[in-house]
């Protein structure tokens, strides 16, 4: 059995995505019903609006890059 994924490695696979424009894998780090809102947009529902969303970013801003600050883990 394969050992659950932390938030703190849930969120590096986010951000690695990212940072190399992996469209498809950003897209399956979220739920079919996920939420997502970034203000000031209107919210986007399940995985298929939000990968749609960073496919219309990463064509209007190819160069964008993610730099984790910090990530603070507690409890599960």
């Amino acid at each position: 059995m394969k050992e659950p994924v932390t938030p703190r490695e849930l969120v590096q696979r986010w951000v690695d995505a990212f940072n190399k424009a992996d469209l498809q894998t950003l897209e399956s780090l979220y739920a079919e019903n996920a939420l997502n809102h970034q203000m000031p947009n209107e919210p986007l529902y399940g995985s298929k609006a939000i990968g749609e969303m960073f496919r219309n970013e990463f064509a209007a801003a190819p160069e964008m890059h993610c730099i984790v600050v910090q990530i603070i883990e507690e409890g599960n």
